[in-house]
């Protein structure tokens, strides 16, 4: 029991930083710079995305031993689809305004190589309970990410946070931060920072196995 709590959570939090689907792996880059012009966007974006993966996961995990191998990538696509269609009316209905800002990034969802690529090398692969916390993990990755992205640019771009002034009307916005560079340039400075923080974890695992075999 105790071990498959640890695997449990070991998976979870394997997505949030040591394998950042955005600044780690460098996945789903497009919608991370498209829909993260404010925080909201960044945040509804993420949810829709957590969303899908969980359920689909869920639901194709459970299925495994079920689906053909041969059709198991159009099977995944159609699971996807259906919580992404979900996804999508719920968005719709309870946020119209944020729905009409991510336009057709909802819909494709269904594309998105973070989800489709956790249904092939896990989901697939591995019990429910494991696949749920791998797209929990994952997915609050993601969301967390797209969230920084949206909120540093809000911030700067607008002296804004989630549509809340902060800095007051004599604040001069950035107002590349809001168009396509901007986005561009979050992005690298956030993967420098990431790229850096794993470079001194290496470091010091080294450092500590060196000092361990002395």
């Amino acid at each position: 029991m105790t071990a498959a709590k640890g695997r449990f959570g070991a998976e979870l939090a394997k997505g949030i930083a040591q394998e950042n689907p955005i600044f780690v792996q460098a996945l789903g880059l497009c919608p991370s710079m498209a829909v993260t012009n404010s925080a909201i966007n960044g945040l509804a974006m993420g949810i829709a995305t957590l969303f899908v993966l969980v359920m689909s996961s869920l639901m194709i995990s459970a299925l495994r031993r079920l689906i053909p191998s041969q059709v198991r990538i159009s099977t995944y696509v159609v699971v996807i689809a259906t919580f992404v269609t979900v996804a999508d009316f719920v968005l719709q209905a309870l946020a119209p305004g944020v729905h009409r800002e991510l336009g057709a990034f909802i819909p494709l969802i269904v594309v998105n190589c973070i989800i489709l690529g956790r249904a092939e090398a896990f989901a697939a692969k591995n019990r429910v309970a494991l696949a749920i916390a791998d797209a929990l993990g994952m997915g609050g990755g993601f969301t967390l990410a797209l969230l920084a992205i949206g909120a540093i640019r809000e911030l700067l771009g607008k002296g804004s946070l989630f549509g809340v002034s902060l800095f007051g009307p004599h604040y001069e916005p950035w107002v590349v931060m809001i168009l396509p560079p901007g986005g561009f340039l979050v992005m690298g400075v956030l993967l420098l920072l990431f790229a850096r923080l794993a470079e001194s974890r290496r470091r010091a695992a080294a450092k500590l196995a060196a000092e361990e075999a002395a």
